[in-house]
């Protein structure tokens, strides 16, 4: 899987976190629907630290289309509200 995270970088997630990736989506969305910006700060911390340790960087020069477009770090709550919901940025 090809995950951006907007403004930042790309990465090759290997498959094995494919599917922690959608969990901590599904989560995220839960927490932005419930109003919990701390648990949400949290749990997108998670998410972009699984990216960034587990995935291989893609190269600059490399035009590899994205899977998943994760928005920036330091994205607010509001924005993240306009994301995160439904079935949130990784459909099942």
């Amino acid at each position: 899987m090809i995950v951006r995270i907007a403004t930042e970088d790309q990465y090759k997630l290997p498959d094995d976190d494919a599917a922690r990736l959608n969990d901590l989506d599904n989560q995220v969305v839960a927490a932005v629907e419930a109003g919990d910006e701390e648990r949400f700060r949290e749990l997108f911390g998670q998410m972009i630290e699984l990216v960034q340790s587990d995935g291989e960087l893609v190269g600059e020069d490399a035009l590899v289309e994205s899977d998943v477009i994760l928005p920036p770090s330091d994205v607010t709550f509001e924005e993240a509200s306009h994301g995160f919901s439904g079935e949130g940025l990784i459909p099942e």
